[in-house]
């Protein structure tokens, strides 16, 4: 039976934070047992912004894989694979650029973003190179390699994916072929703010990330924002007014756990710190195996290599279908 085919990736930064876990990679390992999944590390994707940084590229790809594979990503059911070792995807992105609009690049929500944030970093000189500039052909590309039916998305993304759509269908206009229009599949995203109350990131040094040490992890929440306006121990709060905590006490903790916070909190019978101690064992305890089976891995690179040399094996045989199928589409001589 045909359980639909999905599609997604994320690009190697380096280790990942708990925003990703919730609201990535959780997800994914749901979507394994129903669909044929491929996860792709997108490398090439990194080159979009940071072409000129690369020294550290080879081990946050590595970075990546050890998060992905403790959270749950089970190699043996999903394909996980390394963009660059799919050179398929690169010859499908030039078919897709020939056929895609300028203007349509660059009305894309999300590169208008990508096109900020360089901006803002480089003091608002960085130049806008070929490669970002064709950043939504190339994502739209990764889909239609495995010719995916959905991709996993947010709400706030769905308008992102929408030129995907446009793309592919323009290709199956032009061409009159059949290939899948990738439709977002919705998922609730988990609102995990960073320690400050600000978006979680690793450049704004407010995450929790999946390989910190236990010990780590609990001076980091240690130093969480909570109710402003409790000054004493015995003040009486109100959990509405602690962003941070008790929202991750929402998330780590039990239903009985959280009306108790809530009640303790609003009673004036626990302190902030206390609190926040208790919630850094949560998160802990919730953490823990994933962390051993994340030093475990770290321990054996070479395993993990050999799993995205085998999942890139597999994806460049189902991209090798698709490319060939694009070429018979366009009537290229082969």
């Amino acid at each position: 039976m045909n359980k639909g085919t999905i599609m997604s990736g994320m690009r190697p930064t380096g280790q990942l934070h708990l925003g990703h876990y919730f609201g990535v990679l959780t997800n994914w390992v749901a979507l394994q047992s129903e669909y044929d999944c491929f996860f792709s590390i997108a490398d090439l994707h990194a080159l979009t912004t940071k072409y000129d940084k690369t020294e550290d590229l080879a081990q946050n790809t590595l970075e990546v894989a050890l998060d992905w594979l403790s959270s749950g990503i089970d190699p043996e059911v999903s394909t996980v694979f390394l963009q660059s070792m799919v050179p398929q995807t690169a010859e499908i992105h030039m078919y897709l650029s020939m056929i895609t609009p300028q203007t349509w690049v660059e009305r894309d929500p999300t590169l208008k973003d990508m096109v900020k944030i360089l901006r803002d970093n480089e003091g608002g000189n960085a130049d806008v190179s070929y490669g970002l500039l064709g950043y939504p052909v190339l994502m739209t590309a990764d889909i239609l390699t495995f010719n995916a039916e959905f991709v996993p998305v947010g709400k706030d993304q769905v308008a992102h994916l929408e030129i995907s759509r446009d793309i592919v269908r323009r290709f199956n206009n032009i061409y009159s072929s059949n290939f899948n229009e990738p439709k977002p599949k919705l998922t609730e995203i988990p609102l995990l703010k960073g320690l400050d109350g600000q978006k979680m990131g690793k450049s704004f040094n407010n995450d929790i990330k999946i390989a910190d040490s236990e010990e780590l992890t609990a001076k980091k929440i240690m130093g969480a924002m909570t109710d402003k306006n409790r000054i004493r121990r015995d003040d009486q709060g109100n959990p509405d007014n602690c962003e941070v905590v008790y929202t991750y006490w929402k998330i780590f903790g039990s239903k009985e756990d959280v009306v108790q916070v809530g009640t303790d909190c609003k009673a004036g019978k626990i302190g902030c710190a206390d609190c926040k101690r208790n919630l850094a064992c949560k998160v802990n305890d919730h953490l823990r195996e994933i962390r051993t089976r994340r030093t475990e891995l770290a321990a054996a690179p070479e395993k993990v290599k050999q799993i995205l040399l085998k999942g890139s094996e597999k994806a460049r045989i189902e991209a090798q279908k698709t490319l060939n199928k694009i070429k018979d589409s366009v009537r290229v001589f082969r």
